[in-house]
């Protein structure tokens, strides 16, 4: 049965940066041998989170990088920016305005600290209600 966590943003530590916790779930994800896409909202966005997963911490690699080339299918984090096509993962972080479709086993979603996104999110909660997944929220 597939599984959507929502992770809402209301530490000070990821208040100011939610990429910082989009960071931190893909180094899991990498760390306990999950392949993961990141769909992220924007290509300036997919682009921000790029970097920041190679120096957000010193001491971890998280291999990466955008999705749209050949390496594609070996890359453990693929960061996927509207318009890009790939192939469905078990675990998808959730970055956009619309529920996931597809198949996976588990999605991410990360809800920032704005009342307009936080707007989408609820969508988002009921959508996957809908289809028979029973989402948790955590508070981060």
């Amino acid at each position: 049965m597939p599984r959507a966590d929502f992770y809402l943003i209301a530490k000070p530590r990821f208040r100011g940066d939610p990429l910082a916790l989009v960071c931190e779930l893909a180094r899991r994800a990498f760390e306990s041998g999950q392949r993961a896409l990141i769909l992220a909202r924007t290509l300036e966005q997919a682009e921000a989170l790029d970097e920041k997963l190679w120096e957000f911490d010193a001491d971890a690699f998280v291999p990466h990088q955008i999705a749209g080339d050949d390496d594609d299918a070996i890359t453990p984090v693929l960061i996927v920016p509207p318009g890009v096509q790939t192939p469905d993962r078990a675990l998808v972080i959730n970055l956009r305005d619309d529920a996931v479709a597809g198949s996976f086993e588990r999605v991410l979603e990360v809800v920032p600290d704005d009342e307009t996104q936080r707007a989408g999110s609820r969508d988002r909660w009921k959508t996957y209600k809908g289809a028979g997944i029973e989402p948790v929220k955590h508070d981060m």
